[in-house]
């Protein structure tokens, strides 16, 4: 596979590492028991994970976390060591209690076999489910507690499988070395919450490094989602990727081709919708994971022009995705985030260049229809990854309509042409608003103020038209049962050539009656010679 010369993702030096793990345990002290706290713990920022705590590790962080886990959860845990079994929470819900958020997703893992944990669970919960028992999953519910119950297990996928094969483990220690990553590689025995670590996660977290258990090549090898993985955890957690797994992803990415479209697409969506996903979206670039995932992106590197004749697409592109998330409103704003539909539209927006790209005989550039072969482009590639109906119709939508504001930057528009704009973007305005501004990346400071300023314009337009027409439910003046009254028709395709004609009416003149909106209908339909 050739690797694309993106700038690569940041990693820590060996001396860096060194000196911010300490060495890695086999097995970590017993976290004390939760103590109550008053408030919820800080979530971790940005750039790092928590600072360690004097003495104690994250343990402090840690307990104030746990201290929020359900009182049935301990007596889950007492329930399988009583029945001779062991049970203990693990990965993701681990990991986020020692970045001080409160475990939601209450994954564990036992020594029962499948049969055994489904009677355990049954006596336990008000409702119990087979979630993948040739897995050795099991689901059950008490009250708004939902736990998921895996017996230790090692698998690996055979050569061209899309399904691992799966054999039982006996030993926690043993099924913890076969997870994807060390900091998913923890656990809680339960009741007590015992913290076990046998391939030094803790040591990894504090230092905000992603490694695998096992060689990285084999781990990849063995589950390739696990490439994925890697990606949407760097722009989930905001952590640097060891350079053994970077070099794994390169060699591995071609494996991702026997894994189900949809896994991919659940994958995508989760780094799309983490708090960083240019961290993401970079390293499966940088590595190659992008050619077999998202090869539009990957292929506007290739649009890099070194004789700068025009803006690094590539670059841009990741660019216009960061400030269409700064635009993103709070859960009562018009585009709550994170909103998976804009950040789509973003990466995506300009996908179309590199086949639309024309070089001019005076030296410029022109990228001319970029943004309807984008869309093509998009809805192509959103379907192949089995994104559902809207989500493509949506995306793609927002591709083709990203340049329209040009027009009104340039020259102004006519009413007529606001209320085309509204109605065009129907319930999709508000994020082609936020699309159109975030795709000002422009370091010509008064180019950009000059923008800023006719999309303000613009947006007050919308406004005063909304507040005069309600723009957003236009409708010409007469139904189609009115139509074909006045013009003594039955059902058929001039009932909507008509409907179509008052509409454009609507669109260019506003309210102008019924009286007036029958008079044209008339004068429309005597033109026709009917």
């Amino acid at each position: 596979m050739t690797q694309r010369q993106a700038p690569a993702p940041s990693v820590p030096s060996a001396a860096t590492r060194a000196e911010a793990a300490p060495p890695r345990p086999a097995r970590a002290d017993a976290v004390d028991p939760p103590a109550p706290s008053e408030s919820a713990p800080p979530a971790p920022s940005e750039s790092a994970p928590p600072a360690p705590e004097a003495g104690g590790g994250l343990t402090a962080v840690a307990r104030a976390a746990l201290a929020e886990l359900p009182p049935s959860l301990a007596a889950l845990g007492h329930m399988f060591t009583r029945a001779g079994h062991e049970i203990a929470l693990v990965g993701g819900p681990v990991r986020d209690a020692f970045l001080g958020l409160t475990p939601h997703d209450l994954d564990c893992t036992t020594s029962a076999r499948p049969d055994q944990t489904e009677e355990i669970l049954a006596s336990w919960g008000d409702a119990c489910w087979d979630i993948g028992k040739d897995f050795g999953t099991i689901g059950a519910r008490k009250g708004d507690i939902i736990v998921e119950v895996t017996t230790y297990r090692t698998e690996a996928y055979e050569v061209g499988s899309r399904k691992p094969a799966v054999s039982y483990g006996d030993t926690l220690e043993g099924d913890l070395t076969r997870r994807d990553f060390t900091v998913n590689a923890m656990a809680l025995r339960l009741p007590d919450l015992e913290l076990v670590d046998p391939c030094g996660g803790l040591a990894d977290l504090r230092a905000g490094i992603l490694r695998t258990p096992a060689g990285a090549v084999q781990s990849f090898d063995d589950d390739p989602l696990r490439i994925m993985r890697a990606a949407r955890f760097a722009a989930q957690l905001c952590f640097d990727v060891e350079m053994d797994v970077m070099d794994a992803m390169t060699e591995m990415a071609p494996r991702l081709e026997i894994v189900s479209a949809e896994r991919v697409r659940a994958e995508l969506e989760r780094l799309l919708l983490a708090r960083r996903p240019r961290r993401g979206l970079e390293l499966m670039v940088h590595t190659g994971v992008a050619d077999v995932v998202l090869p539009e992106l990957a292929a506007l590197v290739e649009t890099v022009d070194e004789h700068r004749r025009h803006k690094d697409v590539y670059e841009h592109t990741l660019t216009v995705l960061d400030q269409a998330i700064d635009l993103e409103t709070g859960p009562d704003g018009p585009v709550p985030g994170p909103d998976l539909v804009l950040r789509l539209a973003a990466i995506m927006h300009d996908v179309g260049k590199p086949a639309t790209r024309r070089f001019l005989p005076d030296g410029t550039v022109t990228f001319h229809g970029h943004d309807h072969v984008g869309a093509r482009m998009t809805r192509k590639r959103l379907t192949a990854l089995r994104f559902d109906k809207q989500t493509v119709k949506d995306v793609s939508r927002l591709v083709e309509l990203h340049l329209r504001f040009h027009g009104y930057a340039e020259a102004g528009w006519s009413d007529s042409a606001v209320r085309r704009y509204v109605a065009d973007a129907g319930p999709l305005l508000e994020r082609l608003h936020r699309l159109t501004r975030a795709d000002v990346t422009t370091r010509n400071r008064r180019r950009a103020r000059l923008l800023d300023a006719a999309y303000d314009d613009l947006e007050a337009r919308i406004a005063a038209l909304a507040a005069a027409e309600e723009l957003a439910a236009i409708r010409p003046e007469l139904d189609g049962e009115q139509i074909m009254a006045e013009l003594g028709v039955g059902p058929g395709p001039v009932v909507g050539e008509a409907y179509r004609f008052l509409l454009d009416l609507r669109m260019e003149k506003g309210p102008v009656g019924e009286e007036l909106a029958r008079q044209a209908l008339h004068s429309w339909w005597a033109a026709r010679g009917e």
